[in-house]
């Protein structure tokens, strides 16, 4: 039906007011909205957005992204395909968009503004400057993607200052991506012309930040949680705040979304126009996005809720189309292409052998913190037999390796602390930001069979429990599966509980290895070229 009629109690947030209402609906715009005497039993409102996320993270294709969100009311994203960039350049953005354009959800992709993310690991693709430009050029593009390199921005390095020109000259924004960064480098990375930041863990941090003008999104994801630390600024910054997941896992995804956020915000006592205009509005202003705001003229964009209190989402509907309703989506599925960018030849145990002299060793070890993305230095005294260290699962410090998955070359090997495995071992071929493949395990033929599962898929993710082995495949770049979404949820949750059956007690095993070989997040991770300190910027050796 093209003309069509909604009712319910609408919830103006701009004009920070709630009556009953009829909207009227034609070709999918709003074209007129009827006040009515008598208030209703359900309410209307904008719908909700994700004003950062890496699709390729839950491990779905965009457009089963799409089907699994809209049941939360989410009708688009700001979707940074930096991910899959690191995989196969422009040719994986193109395909992004493309898949999502299968649908009528609002994916509103960027440029990436960093592949190789850094030039201490391997990548499989290069996105230039003329890259950059030429995306940017498009209509589907929105934004200049995380400018991930913030040193490269304080030292103004020519490529970095010309890629962030280039989107101010299409008139887009830049996203920006920097941990920790306080005072005047704060704000000199800001007057390079940067306006959002989704990596503040202290509420002091994202303040420095605000008072030089730049926009704090909150994120609570699967990996990084920084919700609780910074959702008290929500009462004083409602114009410069927005909600983001950044990395969201299936299981996850099926559960809630932006929605969450919302309802937790509220149950804090923080006013409900407040918290929608960072969950509806303020990325659809920032982002110039063309997405509905609940106004005569928008296109209809909105939700159907239960009440202010549950939140319960009854309808979502984008462009004038109903997606999803009580809890179902209506987004058909799309038959997904496959895409990938894999050589990588069956590794062996000798593969991961860290040499060593003497009956042990003092190591530089990779703290991982749940729920964050910054991890610690530390040490640890590890047991060395037949003339190479071991892990030592009594003090939870197990060996990590990455493996370069583009072409044959060495694998790196370290040791990280957190993930508490008595035994076994998980693998993964997402790994950010240049997605080799990462494994840990407590011994090296548990972690050499995880690896080889994920490389006779092209990609995906494993767990081994002595002779069980058991692998997700992601064929899409090594990232994403082609399956229904749901069905890719269901049997993530089965992985996830088998890694966490290993002993491990982090909340996301998987999403948390994910991060380990990040090396723009301090203080300590591990690239398929070794271990490297992310304070210094430099490799360091495993042994002391």
């Amino acid at each position: 039906m093209s003309t069509f009629q909604l009712s319910g109690n609408l919830i103006d947030i701009l004009n920070q007011e709630i009556y009953p209402a009829t909207v009227h609906i034609s070709h999918g715009r709003i074209r007129q909205i009827v006040r009515d005497s008598q208030p209703y039993d359900q309410y209307l409102l904008p719908g909700f957005i994700d004003a950062h996320v890496h699709i390729e993270s839950a491990m779905l294709t965009p457009a089963e992204f799409a089907r699994l969100a809209v049941v939360h009311g989410t009708v688009g994203t700001i979707s940074d395909p930096h991910e899959i960039a690191n995989v196969l350049g422009v040719a994986g953005v193109n395909y992004m968009i493309a898949n999502c354009q299968h649908t009528p959800f609002k994916c509103n992709f960027g440029a990436p503004s960093c592949v190789p993310a850094t030039p201490f690991e391997t990548a499989g693709a290069v996105v230039s400057v003329q890259d950059v430009k030429n995306l940017l050029a498009h209509p589907e593009i929105r934004y200049l993607s995380e400018m991930m390199n913030f040193p490269g921005v304080l030292q103004q390095q020519p490529d970095v200052m010309e890629k962030i020109a280039a989107a101010h000259k299409a008139s887009k924004p830049v996203d920006g991506h920097a941990p920790g960064l306080r005072g005047a480098a704060a704000k000199q990375y800001i007057d390079a012309g940067i306006s959002t930041d989704h990596e503040c863990f202290t509420l002091e941090e994202a303040q420095d930040k605000l008072q030089y003008g730049m926009h704090i999104l909150i994120r609570e994801g699967s990996a990084a949680k920084n919700f609780e630390a910074l959702i008290p600024l929500l009462h004083d910054y409602p114009e410069k705040m927005m909600f983001c997941s950044d990395d969201k896992h299936p299981d996850s995804l099926v559960e809630g979304h932006i929605n969450v956020l919302v309802k937790r915000a509220l149950a804090k006592g923080i006013d409900l126009f407040k918290v929608l205009r960072a969950a509806c509005i303020n990325p659809v202003l920032h982002y110039k996005m063309e997405v509905g705001l609940l106004r005569e003229g928008d296109p209809a964009d909105l939700i159907i809720i239960n009440n202010t209190t549950d939140f319960t989402v009854k309808a979502t509907y984008v462009n004038g189309i109903q997606v999803a309703a009580n809890g179902q989506t209506l987004i058909e599925p799309v038959t997904a292409g496959i895409i990938n960018n894999f050589d990588c030849r069956p590794q062996h145990v000798e593969d991961f052998r860290i040499p060593a002299n003497g009956t042990s060793a003092a190591v530089n070890v990779i703290e991982a913190l749940d729920g964050q993305l910054i991890t610690n230095n530390i040490t640890a005294t590890l047991p060395v037999q037949n003339g190479a260290l071991h892990s030592d699962p009594s003090q939870d410090v197990l060996k990590m390796v990455v493996v370069n998955r583009y072409f044959p070359a060495p694998a790196a090997a370290g040791f990280i602390r957190s993930f508490g495995f008595t035994k076994g071992a998980i693998a993964s071929s997402v790994a950010h930001d240049s997605h080799n493949i990462i494994a840990v395990g407590v011994d090296d033929e548990s972690i050499c069979a995880a690896v080889n599962a994920v490389i006779r898929e092209k990609g995906g993710i494993s767990v081994v429990n002595g002779m069980e082995i058991d692998v997700l495949p992601l064929p899409v770049a090594g990232l994403m599966s082609h399956l229904d979404g749901y069905e890719v949820a269901a049997r993530y949750s089965h992985l996830d509980k088998a890694a966490k059956a290993l002993g491990s007690p982090l909340a996301a095993p998987f999403m948390t290895l994910s991060f380990m070989a990040l090396l723009v997040i301090p203080h300590l991770k591990l690239s398929d070229k070794g271990l490297f300190n992310g304070d210094t910027f430099t490799f360091t050796s495993v042994i002391k």
